[in-house]
This record gives structure tokens, C-alpha cells and sequence, in this order.
């Protein structure tokens, strides 16, 4: 690692779960000087509580995991708060770490600033390209802002800030709430529900024809925990000097429909499925061209079955604490 076991860490968004699975790693590995705060104790959209917070902690390292997320619902139906929230997050983080010194921040984006219709599989280079999907929109132009804001400090200011874009991702800590869920957990839920009440039939969103590629959360904060600790020559030479970001994914993609299948077999549901063409899609296709971190060195681990079956299991010993 770049840093040392008794170095000042910072964890945004440690409850989250993207920000669960980096704080079990760093834990695994023997990181015990970490620093968290929940919404409730510190307002990271708030700008003087988090320059306050900084110039007091001053923390080394920041791995920058909060953020407003949810599914295709969540995005159409609340664009401003999406849009509002990430800006401000990552804004107030990034200019607070420079302000206080810090040595290194990892800014968590999401494979959504690329355009819509962007080359498969879609390259760091896609960035800017085209059109994004209006589906979700204000987040990814918030995600966006997150890499400039890191390539601009990096720039102006010498600091070494890293981006890394996810593919979808799943896994313990997923949010359940149907509301404002994404695909995999939604599914899994669907699907039990209709197990338990024997319900013939599981209706899922969308014609089940889009392309989707999923990580398993641990291997996400196995590839952050990578990013952060190489060398700023390592790093800076294989993205170039005005890239920040890397892609993170397994380099595979399967369709929704397939999705649901291999969920519903892993759920033992046993009914028909049904697909609603009255809801929306969202991209055709969304397949990161992940060459970039392989060459560094690092690849994803999990299988999807696997994965989903660790989810699922999971769900079932904390379904009855879950937000649902």
C-alpha cells in the first residue's frame, strides 16, 4: 500500500454501500486510523461544517464514497436533488482535502458519464463525446463535474486526486427499497416476495433487451484500495496527464432478461416473468472497456452467480432491518 497502517484516512460515505465494503478491506487489512461521520454528525453538502471538519481531522487520504444514488425511478423522478447533492458533496470534500493538505483522494463516479449511445465497450476516452442518457442525467453530469473538479486541483495545484468509474454494482449493504433501488436488488426482492406469496407471475421493468454489466461490491473496494495505493508515475503514465479516471468493471455484460432468469433461479422462484415495455429502458447498452486498470494489474474476482448468491443471502439474514 501507498499508505501506512497508522495512517490518517478519511471514508465519506462509510455507511453506504460502496463505502461498507472499502471500510470491511481496510479493516481486513489492518487500517485502524479511520475517520467517519454519519449524515447526521457532519452535512457534507454543507461547505464551512466540511472545511471545519477538514482543517480539525486533517486526514492524509480520502476515499470520497458518498453520494446521492438510486435506479432509473429515483433519477427521472428527483433530477434537481440528484443533481444538487452530488455537486455539493464532492465539491466541499475535494477543495477541503487541498485546503488541508491532504496527500491523496479517490473520487467514486459511476459508468454514467458516458454518452448514451458511446462505442461498446465505452473507454475513458468516451468522456464528452455525446449525448448522456435523460434517464439520468443530472447525476452523471454531477459525476462528471467530480473527475474535472480532481483533473483541475491536479492541475492547478499539484495534488494527487484519483477517479475510478464503476459499472453497476451489488452486494451486501445494496438498498432494497423499490422505490429508489437499482436493478439487482429490486430483482432479488421482487422475486422472493413472489416466491413467499406464490404469486404465478414477477413483472420487471423494461423490454428485458438492455445490455448491463455488474460488479460485486467487494471487488469494487479491492480495485479502490489498487487505485489508491500506486505510484503517482504509474498512475499518471498509463491514464495521461489531463485523464483522471479509470474504469472499473468485470469487462462482461449480460441483458436484463438474462439477468432476471439467473436471479430468479438463485431465489428458487419458480412463475413466469414478465416484462413491462411501458417503462422506461434507459441505455441499449452499458459495457466499460476495463484494459486500462487490467494492464496496471488488477481484474475483477467475482463470478455474477456467485456474486448474486452472496447478495441473496445477505438479504435474508437482514431483511427485517432492511429500508424497504
Amino acid at each position: 500500500m501507498a499508505f501506512n497502517l497508522d495512517s490518517k484516512i478519511y471514508l465519506a460515505g462509510h455507511a453506504g454501500m460502496v463505502g461498507s465494503a472499502i471500510m470491511r478491506r481496510l479493516h481486513r487489512d489492518g487500517y485502524q486510523n479511520i475517520i467517519t461521520r454519519t449524515h447526521a454528525e457532519l452535512d457534507l453538502t454543507h461547505q464551512q461544517s466540511v472545511r471545519d471538519f477538514f482543517a480539525q481531522e486533517r486526514p492524509e487520504y480520502i476515499f470520497l464514497a458518498a453520494a446521492r444514488v438510486g435506479g432509473i425511478h429515483a433519477n427521472s423522478t428527483q433530477p434537481a436533488a440528484f443533481i444538487y447533492q452530488n455537486l455539493m458533496i464532492e465539491a466541499n470534500i475535494i477543495d477541503s482535502a487541498w485546503r488541508a493538505g491532504a496527500k491523496r483522494l479517490l473520487f467514486l463516479g459511476s459508468s454514467c458519464i458516458y454518452p448514451r449511445m458511446a462505442e461498446q465497450p465505452m473507454s475513458e476516452s468516451a468522456l464528452l463525446t455525446g449525448r448522456l442518457e435523460p434517464t439520468n442525467e443530472p447525476y452523471a453530469i454531477a459525476k462528471i463535474a467530480g473527475i474535472k473538479l480532481c483533473e483541475s486541483y491536479n492541475r492547478q495545484y499539484g495534488t494527487d486526486y484519483r477517479s475510478v468509474m464503476p459499472t453497476n454494482l451489488y452486494g451486501p449493504e445494496d438498498n432494497y427499497n423499490l422505490e429508489d433501488s437499482h436493478v439487482i436488488p429490486a430483482l432479488l426482492r421482487k422475486f422472493h416476495e413472489a416466491k413467499i406469496a406464490h404469486q404465478p407471475e414477477v413483472n420487471v421493468w423494461g423490454s428485458g433487451t438492455p445490455k448491463r454489466e455488474f460488479l460485486y461490491v467487494d471487488d469494487m473496494a479491492d480495485a479502490c484500495l489498487f487505485v489508491m495505493s500506486l505510484t503517482s508515475q504509474c498512475y499518471r503514465d498509463k491514464t495521461g496527464p489531463m485523464v483522471s479516471h479509470l474504469n472499473v468493471g468485470t469487462g462482461c455484460d449480460i441483458t436484463i432478461a438474462e439477468l432476471a432468469r439467473e436471479i430468479g433461479k438463485i431465489v428458487g422462484y419458480k412463475g413466469r416473468i414478465a416484462f413491462d415495455k411501458t417503462k422506461p429502458d434507459g441505455a441499449p447498452r452499458k459495457l466499460l472497456d476495463v484494459r486500462s486498470l487490467q494492464q496496471l494489474g488488477w481484474c475483477a474476482k467475482t463470478e455474477l452467480p456467485d456474486g448474486l448468491s452472496e447478495a441473496y443471502k445477505w438479504f435474508l439474514q437482514n431483511q427485517n432491518d432492511l429500508r424497504c
